[in-house]
């Protein structure tokens, strides 16, 4: 697969809801993901145990009431995706919305790497 056929599967299955299927198909099992610039604990992570422990913290400690997933722009093996999201912060109940942009790069039909930019809260 190509940069823009992945980037359109990924899109696609993300507005279903189907967030763990690109992890199945898309990622490279040497995945690397970046929360930012990395530097916070837990900011960076690789391969598929990184990114598995990483979506459970999520799952434990986020309730996701919406989602609003952008369509790609893809440049060469390179593509992003804006991400809308309303959100309840399950330890403290706070809820809030937040906007990130994903970059991707893929390689040998694969994304080799995830990196998400957003305001900290």
């Amino acid at each position: 697969m190509n940069t823009n056929e992945i980037a359109t599967k990924l899109v696609s299955w993300c507005k279903q809801g189907e967030f763990e299927k690109p992890y199945q198909e898309l990622y490279s099992p040497h995945i690397v993901s970046i929360e930012n610039d990395g530097t916070a604990e837990g900011a960076l992570v690789k391969g598929f145990d990184g990114i598995q422990k990483k979506g459970e913290w999520w799952q434990e400690n986020f309730e996701v009431h919406n989602t609003e997933v952008s369509e790609p722009i893809v440049a060469d093996n390179w593509f992003s995706v804006k991400f809308e999201m309303d959100t309840t912060h399950k330890p403290s109940g706070h809820r809030s919305t937040m906007s990130e942009i994903a970059v991707y790069e893929v390689k040998e039909g694969k994304i080799v790497k995830e990196q998400f930019f957003y305001d900290e809260n």
